[in-house]
């Protein structure tokens, strides 16, 4: 006959299991609820900053929203290049050494973009109104990507009659 085998029986001792390990004390609660609310409030930071951006970028972009206006392009930073040939280019003279140096800024002798001497016979360009001159590829090169004097930081702009005037 074939014995069958029966696993012994599995007895539980209810008695040796302690609920004291499985309690939540005083300290473990007040842990455990601090590191919830630090998850809620990191939480509604990050969904409140999410809702700020979306609102900034539907303000700054309108053409995302459906029937809204393209974005404007930024503004141009340099001049245009007729506005730069529209300088007045003269050849550079050397004032006498009897003359105060300081009567005229054109007659500093010297580029302050690129630090070079005036020779004479040397193209220069002389700014309206402040008067300073440069050589006239350096002054061309600073106006294509900024259009204000680099010495006294004067703003160029263009009038309505394509003149060049100081602000």
């Amino acid at each position: 006959m074939a014995t069958s085998q029966v696993p012994p029986s599995v007895t539980w001792h209810f008695t040796e299991l302690d609920d004291r390990l499985f309690q939540i004390r005083g300290r473990t609660f007040f842990f455990v609820a601090v590191l919830f609310a630090i998850i809620l409030l990191v939480t509604f930071i990050f969904l409140y900053a999410r809702w700020v951006c979306r609102f900034h970028q539907l303000t700054t972009f309108p053409a995302a929203v459906p029937g809204g206006r393209p974005p404007r392009s930024p503004p141009q930073q340099g001049l245009n290049p007729t506005a730069i040939n529209c300088l007045p280019i003269s050849l550079y003279k050397a004032p006498p050494a009897e003359e105060d140096p300081r009567a005229t800024v054109a007659a500093a002798g010297e580029c302050s973009i690129c630090l070079g001497v005036f020779e004479d016979g040397e193209k220069v360009k002389i700014l309206p109104l402040c008067r300073h001159c440069y050589h006239s590829e350096c002054v061309d090169r600073w106006l294509r990507s900024q259009s204000s004097c680099p010495l006294c930081r004067v703003s160029l702009c263009i009038d309505t009659s394509n003149n060049l005037q100081m602000v």
